[in-house]
């Protein structure tokens, strides 16, 4: 037995699942570039768009903040919210210093 870095153990000479994704991901990163990937997210997200229309992302975007609001609380936007205006509120004043 061999211990991982996650500290899980395995026989010795097999590879994970994630860790074969990581190895793979990183060999063609190495060898395309990490825009390979943008492109073929771009390309994919083309081809859904055309398959099943642009409120398909419509649609999977409500599911994803309905499962957010259920996991969080309907008060989590609120926070967020919240945090994201302070932080806008607080480069505005660092940019007025920096004028000045």
């Amino acid at each position: 037995m061999i211990r991982t870095k996650d500290g899980r153990e395995r026989l010795g000479g097999e590879m994970s699942v994630r860790e074969a994704g990581k190895r793979g991901g990183d060999a063609v990163r190495a060898k395309y570039g990490a825009s390979f990937y943008e492109e073929i997210g771009r390309k994919g997200g083309e081809v859904t768009k055309e398959r099943h229309g642009a409120e398909f992302y419509e649609n999977i975007g409500q599911k994803g903040g309905n499962a957010v609001k259920d996991k969080y609380g309907p008060g989590f936007y609120e926070e967020i919210g919240h945090k994201g205006g302070q932080k806008v509120k607080r480069l505005i004043e660092e940019a007025k210093r920096a004028e000045h």
